[in-house]
């Protein structure tokens, strides 16, 4: 169930709207009585996560090679002082 907050008072909240968002919440935002907006949280469909997927790996393709030197688990594990 989504909440009704004018436009005015959600201007002066935001942050707070925004963290209740976070948490869960919808609000509607009114303009002179009229809904001209909804914030509610993001809705993460399985296309939209297979999408981010496909862009991550496709940039990972992309990225040069880096040819670094093998290291010993002595080196790994070398107290810095």
């Amino acid at each position: 169930m989504s909440r009704t907050v004018t436009a005015a008072d959600a201007n002066r909240q935001f942050s707070r709207l925004l963290q209740e968002v976070k948490e869960g919440r919808s609000f509607i935002v009114t303009s002179h009585g009229r809904p001209v907006a909804k914030l509610s949280p993001p809705e993460l469909s399985e296309e939209a996560a297979a999408a981010a997927r496909t862009a991550l790996f496709s940039r990972l393709r992309r990225q040069p090679l880096t040819r670094a030197a093998r290291w010993t688990r002595d080196e790994l594990y070398e107290d810095v002082e």
